[in-house]
């Protein structure tokens, strides 16, 4: 982060050359400088970019509000707040706003107050970008007054009339004014509330209870919502609908290998102070298990399995091996295909079943990962020559393996492999 600009007035912003762009003209231009630099504008996003971010890059230059369409956990809120990257680093504001005022051009009755009695001596702030972000989930007791604003009680008491805008308490809405707002799984909103965001999506302004003030707003209003829910006729009123300029849809990775890149990204596979390796292919075991899970016809598909089951599936089984480690008393954990079994009692709350799999659960997600561990298998060792191993056993060699049995032991039960 860079220190903010210098000026602290009215009249040294004018001296700079400061220029006023609108939120959606600074999304624009900063979207358009990293195109032409080659740099990714959407950090930490995986497996979008030849499907889900030039939609999203199109919406942002053509200036729309836009709904995100997804399954849980397809990186939809990620993908929201990585948009604050776009908003020029810092931008002035009339010092002590709610509602982060230009200083060119105030709308607020106080600022537009200060303005006239201060002109260029007007005190003006700076707002980095991370402090322009603006988030509420939807839930169904978010009230008008959460999202816009009500009256202040405490201002009225304190003398002043009821009508003054002085008295507005501003919701979550106007005070991301000048910034990003997004709204989480948005059809959870009830009707009357969805109507209250008409004003924002269209005219881009608000209006508080009988108050007569109108305030422009300038901000990019962004939603997330689940597909069913968004299509289905009553969650979501049309008019709001239709105020979107933009419905993208979101997926899960399409391939292995973008799906084994989110849980490298994702997943905690290290704690401070202890040292754990997770090879590669149990990383694809747990990747092909996840896309196992998700095209079983045994799980409801509306509900789909989130990214987060396999980033705390890879987790659980970095986790087995260091157990292991502690209490086997080895010097550092690896993790081994006998930790994988672990991970089906800890996932097993992550993904919804179908009724007629009601106290099936376990076998079910048991079953596809031994055959998510033959497919890694198959993959990895298909063609190569495993006979001297195999000798081994037809010799009648037996090795004894779990949880708890160190690496060491293991190796030593086995024994020299010719090959």
């Amino acid at each position: 982060m860079t220190s903010p600009p210098a000026p602290t007035t009215l009249g040294e912003l004018r001296e700079s050359g400061h220029v006023h762009k609108t939120v959606k003209a600074e999304v624009r231009d900063n979207l358009l400088a990293r195109l032409a630099s080659g740099h990714t504008a959407f950090p930490g996003i995986v497996g979008f970019d030849e499907t889900v971010l030039p939609q999203l890059e199109r919406a942002l230059l053509a200036g729309h509000d836009l709904v995100l369409l997804g399954e849980r956990g397809q990186g939809k809120t990620r993908l929201i707040r990585t948009l604050t990257g776009l908003l020029d680093e810092w931008t002035p504001v009339v010092a002590g706003c709610e509602i982060n005022d230009h200083p060119y051009s105030p709308v607020c009755g106080r600022c537009t107050a200060l303005l006239a009695t201060d002109g260029d001596g007007l005190a003006v702030a700076w707002k980095h970008r991370s402090e322009r972000y603006g988030e509420k989930l939807a839930t169904p007791d978010t009230s008008v007054g959460d999202l816009i604003g009500d009256v202040d009680p405490i201002k009225v008491a304190e003398g002043r009339t009821l009508g003054d805008p002085e008295t507005v308490h501003y919701g979550l809405v106007p005070r991301t004014n000048r910034g990003i707002f997004s709204v989480n799984e948005l059809p959870d909103l009830a009707e009357r509330i969805q109507v209250a965001l008409l004003n924002v999506l269209e005219e881009r302004d608000i209006q508080v209870r009988g108050y007569t003030l109108r305030l422009p707003l300038d901000l990019l209003l962004v939603a997330s919502a689940n597909p069913e829910d968004y299509t289905n006729r009553g969650r979501i009123i049309t008019p709001l609908k239709d105020r979107f300029g933009a419905e993208i849809r979101t997926h899960y990775p399409l391939d292995l290998e973008h799906e084994v890149e989110l849980i490298r990204q994702e997943a905690q596979l290290a704690w401070p102070g202890t040292h754990v390796t997770v090879p590669a292919h149990l990383l694809e075991v747990v990747a092909r298990w996840t896309r196992l899970v998700r095209e079983s016809p045994q799980v409801d598909q509306r509900s789909g399995v989130s990214a987060r089951f396999a980033v705390a599936a890879a987790e659980t089984v970095a986790a087995s091996a260091v157990r292991r480690a502690a209490v086997t008393g080895e010097q550092s954990a690896v993790a081994r295909v006998c930790d994988l079994p672990s991970t089906v009692a800890a996932a097993r709350g992550k993904v919804e079943f179908e009724a007629a799999e009601e106290g099936r659960e376990l076998e079910v997600l048991a079953h596809l990962l031994r055959k998510a561990t033959a497919d890694t298998f198959r993959a990895r060792l298909a063609g190569l020559d495993l006979s001297g191993l195999q000798g081994r056993f037809d010799e009648g060699a037996t090795v004894e393996t779990g949880d708890l049995v160190p690496a060491a032991d293991l190796l030593a039960a086995l024994g020299p492999v010719p090959g």
